[in-house]
């Protein structure tokens, strides 16, 4: 599935709602938010913002990523990653700033600095 703004408008936000199951890679030019399922991964040029109810099984790729639901994979924020209280996260995690809330779950590592890139799947060990 991939959104791309009809104007090139980097601030359209791709909805995946509650009750939506999507397989495969996402990837989007704009922000994403999403309430569903997907079983694959996200890559987008924006934010991605995962609802309470929202579920990612795969790596997300994202400048600004908030977590409300569930992920299981790996994470690369290029700018924030933001952990909401019910967050619950089981993998790893590449970004500059990292914002955990009390009550969310974290089972992995973080690396704070450069985030991987989009296509690296592994952090440099230079």
């Amino acid at each position: 599935m991939k959104s791309k703004s009809m104007n090139g408008d980097p601030e359209e936000i791709t909805i995946i709602s509650n009750g939506v199951k999507v397989e495969g890679k996402v990837s989007s030019d704009g922000s994403i938010r999403l309430d569903g399922t997907i079983q694959g991964d996200i890559n987008c040029q924006g934010n991605v913002t995962i609802g309470d109810q929202g579920e990612v099984f795969g790596k997300v790729d994202g400048q600004i990523i908030t977590i409300g639901g569930k992920v299981e994979g790996m994470i690369n924020a290029k700018e924030k990653l933001i952990l909401e209280s019910k967050a619950n996260l089981k993998g790893d995690v590449f970004t500059k700033i990292l914002v955990v809330e009390a009550g969310a779950r974290f089972d992995g590592k973080s690396n704070m600095g450069q985030s991987t890139g989009s296509s690296a799947s592994t952090p440099s060990t230079s």
